[in-house]
């Protein structure tokens, strides 16, 4: 939290001005250490205070939390209602707790009514807390549904409806309780804050959301390491991964050398197993689960040997050392949960061409914004390339929004409009990517 000198009081007084806040708001953000206000703050909160629809959207850490509480501290108005006027759904008890604690430290003196609601301990006391009345609640989706479902928690005086975090909840697959609640709230404002948007997530809000209007905050900051070649595939499934991975090294020609990364070694089996060979000892699994398996026990082995063209490793219990010089393509088939294995494989450190492409569902985009912020830059999406199987799961219809990009239209997800000058007529797939790559490295 950033300190401040009673000298720029003023300045800073000026600078929260511009969110039209009251004056013990401005005061309390004063004295909670605020400088200025954030980017998604300045740009949203007109429309929080006019009453629409939207959806934030922004890396952890942009005020994406402080901007909703803001907002109801400044439209709720105190009442002796016992029903609740605003509900905010997170993903855990930890960030139950910590909007609590947000709305303590912004809201002063001022006598607020709110109760934190989790999964764990009974719902009787909970029910009870809410007869007595309250303004907010802070809530887990199942915790909130399950408490409404035992007529203890009235959604009929809802003003405002907040999911927090919405990816994570898509993730933790609480869009049930997520929607029912909504549904049920009826007609009231709806704010949703989330660090990515994919077709998971819109097919949550898409079930209580009619045209929000949508801001989206970046800033990856300064590019922290140089990296080598970095691609990026957004696919819908698993199974779709592997289509997409043999379609790809089908061209043996260019991709005469690959690494494939998972996450498991059983995943590695599998994929062992199930990706189609060309040639006898085509593909082969780095520390094989079985002695049966077509393996090797070190990857020096893998390089010296013609015949193996490509070699699965999995993350667990990989080393973060692993030599990977002289090889010119790596795969990763899953992201990894900690994003210093991939940053480890993906920073240059000698002056050789590699290509590194990464395969991630809606799901692992989390950890992709993660890594960019990691590195200072986007990871280019690429287009998916024509004759891919794609693995048949309904897609869902894309969430209408009234959409306005904060600065520039930057990107983040498969379904974000490309600005006009980066429109193309054009697509190479990665064989021609890679031939140019390749010609480049040898000419």
């Amino acid at each position: 939290m950033l300190k401040f000198a009673a000298s720029s009081l003023n300045k800073k007084t000026v600078s929260l001005d511009k969110l039209k806040l009251s004056k013990q708001l401005v005061s309390a953000m004063t004295d909670a250490g605020y400088l200025s206000p954030k980017e998604i703050q300045a740009k949203s909160m007109s429309r929080i205070l006019g009453g629409q629809d939207i959806i934030a959207v922004g890396p952890d850490g942009f005020g994406k939390t402080t901007t909703y509480v803001l907002g109801v501290l400044m439209k709720l108005k105190y009442s002796t209602d016992e029903a609740p006027k605003v509900l905010i759904l997170v993903p855990d008890q930890e960030r139950v707790l910590a909007v609590i604690e947000q709305f303590k430290i912004l809201s002063g003196n001022r006598n607020l009514r709110i109760i934190g609601m989790y999964g764990t301990g009974g719902m009787e006391e909970q029910v009870l807390d809410l007869l007595e009345g309250v303004d907010i609640v802070v809530s887990t989706p199942t915790r909130a549904r399950a408490i409404y479902l035992k007529l203890g928690l009235n959604l009929n005086r809802l003003q405002m409806f907040i999911v927090d975090d919405a990816e994570v909840i898509v993730k933790q697959g609480m869009q049930l309780p997520v929607c029912e609640l909504a549904r049920s709230a009826g007609k009231c404002q709806h704010l949703i804050f989330t660090t990515v948007v994919h077709d998971k997530l819109n097919q949550m809000i898409d079930q209580f959301l009619s045209l929000p209007t949508m801001l989206e905050v970046e800033d990856l900051g300064d590019k922290t390491a140089e990296t080598h070649e970095l691609l990026l595939y957004q696919v819908p499934n698993f199974k779709t991964k592997i289509n997409l991975l043999d379609l790809l090294l089908r061209d043996d020609d260019v991709f005469n050398k690959v690494v494939v990364f998972v996450n498991t070694r059983l995943t590695a089996q599998k994929l062992g197993q199930s990706l189609p060979s060309r040639k006898p000892g085509d593909v082969a699994v780095l520390n094989p689960l079985f002695f049966d398996e077509a393996g090797f026990d070190h990857i020096e082995d893998f390089k010296e040997t013609t015949e193996s063209r490509i070699l699965i490793v999995a993350n667990e219990g990989s080393s973060n050392t692993l030599d990977l010089s002289g090889i010119p393509f790596l795969f990763h088939l899953e992201v990894p949960e900690k994003k210093e294995i991939f940053l480890n494989r993906i920073v240059k450190s000698a002056d050789e061409e590699v290509v590194a492409i990464t395969f991630a569902t809606d799901m692992e985009l989390i950890i992709i914004k993660k890594l960019e912020q990691s590195i200072g830059a986007k990871i280019p999406l690429m287009d998916l390339p024509e004759g891919l199987i794609i693995d048949k799961a309904a897609k869902p219809a894309k969430l209408k929004t009234s959409k306005e990009n904060l600065e520039d239209p930057r990107g983040g997800g498969a379904y974000h409009d490309k600005k006009e000058s980066n429109t193309k007529d054009y697509n190479y797939g990665i064989g021609q990517k890679a031939k140019m790559t390749m010609k480049k490295k040898h000419g």
